[in-house]
């Protein structure tokens, strides 16, 4: 039972680093590709390393490599995407012209 769930989690972390790769080609600019990257391969990968974790068993060491690469990719990879953002915007990369809003600008204000 646990190798089908371990299975199924590495499936699933599989559509979602799929979904991330195909938003850093599809998206329109910068910020948008670091949403998809931010976002999607994060939970990819976790949801990858969880199902490393079930199939291996909670006690053996590849299952705690495991754990300890997801904690360090759900501390960094927020912050990375935060810092490459805000560079962008700091050295003058427009937004696409449909966006929304700009919370950046708003705060310089």
């Amino acid at each position: 039972m646990s190798d089908t769930i371990g299975l199924i989690l590495i499936t699933i972390g599989i559509f979602f680093e799929l979904a991330g790769c195909i938003g850093l080609v599809r998206l329109p600019d910068i910020y948008n590709r670091l949403q998809a990257a931010t976002k999607c391969v994060t939970m990819g990968t976790c949801l990858i390393l969880a199902g490393c974790v079930v199939l291996k068993g909670i006690c053996s060491p590849i299952a705690l490599k495991a754990i300890i690469c997801a904690v360090f990719i759900l501390l960094t990879s927020p912050t990375a995407a935060h810092a490459l953002a805000r560079g962008a915007h700091l050295y003058g990369v427009k937004l696409w012209d449909k966006s929304v809003c700009d919370m950046y600008e708003k705060d310089k204000k």
